[in-house]
């Protein structure tokens, strides 16, 4: 399935404009920015005395 999704995306990009190509581009950076931000509050929250030592 993901060979399919690059596959299409690979033949379609020359076909889209350039704002569009960046804002898909943007769209992704930020969805990948916000999941790792994500997971890191959810460790914190689950081990906050492992993460945060307190002195």
């Amino acid at each position: 399935m993901k060979t399919l999704v690059l596959l299409t995306t690979l033949v379609l990009t020359p076909f889209l404009s350039g704002c569009m190509v960046l804002a898909v581009a943007d769209a992704a950076g930020s969805a990948v920015v916000y999941g790792v931000k994500t997971t890191v509050n959810v460790l914190d929250a689950v081990t906050p005395d492992i993460v945060n030592k307190k002195k």
